[in-house]
């Protein structure tokens, strides 16, 4: 077994270089847009919520930023999350997803949710999303991203299964 020698971590310390950034930080030039789309199960690893706060950093540096939801990720936008109550947070992150989904849309940011994966995958009816989602078509999908393409946009695709 090895021996770390020294002293032990402390709540606070910093165990790596923060300070340190080799990029510049890059914000939007007028007009610029970007696409994130997330394809991608709630609550089965940290992909979908990690990407909604890059999409959210995305939208604060000036893009504007679409977020379309497709597949499984279409479960991110729910309204009717909750325990024992739609809206009650039954442990500590429970409602990650609709919070980052609220603060991202009251920044200015867009999200499209597919009306296919939502009907015919589960169940799902257009009221049972957050309020400000957009429902689309699902053809809509592929359209935007061809539509992405043409603007020259960020464009930034997850899947999980």
């Amino acid at each position: 077994m090895a021996q770390i020698i020294g002293e032990r971590a402390q709540a606070g310390d910093a165990i790596v270089d923060y300070d340190e950034k080799l990029f510049d930080d890059i914000q939007a030039n007028p007009g610029e847009k970007a696409y994130v789309f997330m394809h991608t199960v709630p609550y089965e690893g940290s992909v979908g919520f990690v990407n909604m706060l890059t999409c959210t950093r995305i939208n604060r540096k000036g893009f504007d930023t679409s977020l379309v939801l497709y597949g499984p990720g279409v479960l991110m936008g729910s309204a009717t999350r909750g325990f024992p109550n739609v809206g009650d947070e039954a442990f500590p992150g429970h409602m990650n997803y609709n919070n980052q989904l609220n603060t991202f849309m009251k920044e200015g940011g867009k999200v499209l949710a597919c009306r296919f994966a939502m009907a015919a995958l589960y169940g799902m009816r257009e009221s049972d999303l957050i309020e400000g989602i957009v429902p689309i078509h699902p053809l809509d999908v592929l359209d935007c991203t061809l539509t992405a393409r043409r603007e020259g946009a960020l464009v930034m695709q997850t899947w999980t299964l």
